[in-house]
């Protein structure tokens, strides 16, 4: 099992608000949950909706976790496809999907759609990576899975869209009023949805 850090981590760098006050609209909408990856470290940050999925406790939310802790509900059977996989689109760097099963603790299979950017250094490196996730099981019906980078597949307006509001949401202060944070959730929420029903045709 991986080490965990007792102090809280927030899962997007400048925004501290949960998202709490946004759960009916995560349920009403596909997307479940955001993360955060610092892969020099290999620690992940994940908020509840990512937590409850990627871990099966959701008490691991805004904490840094590491190794298969952080995929430790993922399904058995998808590990490694999973870790062999990221690490490709490590390589690759750029735009990332990955589509894999989860199980609940009542033993429910989910589909999920990962969709995150990895950022690299001056180097070329790969040093960060952020994105969410997104729900896809009423979507799912041919049982494939993918794992996809920019250098696969080009970037679409809704790609570009959702990293320009991710940048946003971690740019915002504090002190930025409630209903600018409330309207950037909101539209990631949107773009979510949009990406999901994208990638669900795939």
């Amino acid at each position: 099992m991986g080490q965990r850090l007792d102090q809280s981590v927030n899962a997007i760098n400048g925004f501290s608000g949960p998202l709490d006050r946004l759960r009916a609209a995560l349920d009403a909408s596909c997307v479940v949950g955001t993360w955060d990856w610092d892969i020099v470290k290999g620690g992940m940050v994940y908020d509840a909706g990512a937590a409850q999925l990627l871990t099966g406790d959701a008490s691991h939310a805004d904490r840094e976790i590491f190794g298969v802790e952080s995929i430790s509900a993922v399904h058995p059977a998808d590990h490694e496809w999973l870790i062999e996989h990221v690490q490709q689109a490590l390589r690759r760097g750029g735009l990332m999907l990955a589509e894999y099963r989860v199980l609940a603790n009542d033993g429910t299979v989910r589909w999920l759609l990962s969709r995150g950017r990895i950022y690299q250094n001056s180097l070329g490196h790969p040093i960060r990576s952020r994105g969410i996730i997104i729900d896809i099981t009423e979507m799912q019906g041919t049982g494939e899975r993918y794992v996809l980078s920019s250098a696969l597949m080009p970037e679409d307006p809704l790609d570009r869209a959702a990293d320009t509001v991710i940048a946003l949401k971690r740019s915002l202060a504090d002190a930025a009023p409630p209903e600018v944070c409330v309207a950037v959730d909101l539209l990631l929420l949107s773009l979510g949805r949009a990406i999901a029903q994208s990638g669900g045709s795939h």
